[in-house]
């Protein structure tokens, strides 16, 4: 039977087509190299190797044992990582709520990194308002959430900060206002708003709260859609403004003016934050990458 050392050592001598290089990549002495490349042409019985003084190639054999080495390689690496990480509890499955502006900014990117360091946790994944979630997190329905501060009725929950953005104005195009480079709050203290549901989007609705009635007036809301994506849609169809995150400005929406905010009450910034109930060695890795990527994005 041909052990897993015997594998990698073929794999050296196949990519580097040179004992004494493929010796000195395994830190080894060629003539042992030798000898063991000799013993898997006589197990297998066929030569995988073409050589005189020096290797000239691989046969088709030794072409398709080499795949089929670097699979069996690889395979045990994976058996050996999945089951140190099952060792470190870092197995089973892992629940994770977001608010849109998470995914559309920085849960991709964190997604895709947990995934490759850690193929074997099932990822089970829901949006939520973070009004929602605080609530999930507290009947332990999910383990972690991507949630906009300040929180709500969140005893015994624990929260981080990953990412920051603020908020530009969202006017209809066909709006006078539409016609400023910037917009102050005030040249919609008179709008029909268009803003998130207390309960289910408390932090946004807070924030942008505060930011109106430090330019001094409270915003007279007409229309309450839960999600940014909505509320952008309302204001193209001329139901009102709106404060929407930066990040929408790079896709653009047709019959919608993006516009920075100026003067009192600005810049209206918010935050992403990560929640969570009790730490798990899981939670713990996924937390992690989230740091990484945020440091990365913030880069």
């Amino acid at each position: 039977m041909i052990e897993l050392r015997q594998f990698k050592q073929f794999i050296a001598v196949a990519e580097e087509l040179s004992f004494r290089r493929a010796a000195e990549r395994l830190n080894m002495a060629q003539p042992p190299l030798t000898s063991t490349i000799q013993r898997i042409e006589d197990e297998i019985g066929t030569t995988l190797i073409e050589r005189t003084n020096r290797i000239t190639r691989l046969t088709e054999a030794g072409q398709i044992f080499l795949k089929e080495a670097r699979r069996t390689v690889e395979q045990a690496e994976r058996a050996m990582l999945a089951a140190r990480q099952a060792g470190e509890g870092l197995t089973g499955l892992l629940r994770i709520a977001f608010v849109a502006s998470a995914a559309r900014e920085i849960l991709p990117a964190i997604l895709l990194r947990f995934r490759e360091h850690y193929p074997q946790i099932k990822l089970e994944l829901r949006e939520a308002m973070t009004g929602q979630q605080i609530e999930l997190l507290q009947k332990s329905s999910i383990d972690l959430g991507f949630v906009i501060p300040p929180l709500q009725d969140a005893q015994y929950l624990k929260s981080e900060i990953v990412a920051q953005n603020r908020l530009v104005a969202a006017i209809p195009e066909e709006h006078p206002l539409a016609q400023k480079e910037e917009i102050a709050l005030t040249d919609m203290a008179s709008e029909s708003w268009i803003l998130f549901p207390e309960r289910q989007g408390p932090g946004l609705h807070r924030i942008i709260h505060t930011a109106c009635l430090q330019a001094g007036f409270f915003p007279l809301v007409g229309q309450e859609a839960p999600q940014m994506d909505t509320i952008v849609s309302l204001v193209a169809g001329g139901m009102g403004v709106a404060l929407v995150s930066r990040a929408l400005v790079k896709g653009g929406r047709q019959g919608v003016a993006f516009r920075e905010l100026t003067g009192a009450g600005t810049p209206v910034q918010f935050e992403l934050a990560i929640a969570y109930k009790e730490l798990s060695p899981v939670i713990e890795a996924f937390i992690a990458a989230t740091r990484l990527q945020s440091k990365l994005t913030m880069l």
